[in-house]
C-alpha cells in the first residue's frame, strides 16, 4: 500500500505510533508476557527433573542398602 496521499490506489499515508526503544526491538509488552510464561514453563520443567532425580538416587539408595544386608 502507498504511503502517498495523492495516490488514490493507496490509503494514504497516516501517522505512525512512536515506539519505544524496547518496542522497535521487538521487546514489547507482548513479549515480556512470553517470556514469563516460558521462565514458568522452564521452573515447571526443572522442578520435574529434580523431583526424577531425588526419586531416582532414592531408588539406587534402598538398592544399595538392602544389596548390603
Amino acid at each position: 500500500m502507498s504511503k502517498n496521499i495523492n495516490n488514490p490506489v493507496g490509503m494514504g499515508g497516516g501517522q505512525r505510533k512512536r515506539q519505544s526503544r524496547t518496542e522497535r526491538q521487538n521487546n514489547g509488552p507482548h513479549r515480556n508476557l512470553d517470556r514469563q510464561g516460558a521462565a514458568d514453563q522452564k521452573a515447571e520443567l526443572v522442578r520435574k527433573m529434580r523431583e526424577k532425580a531425588a526419586a531416582a538416587e532414592g531408588a539406587t539408595q534402598a538398592d544399595d542398602d538392602t544389596a548390603r544386608s
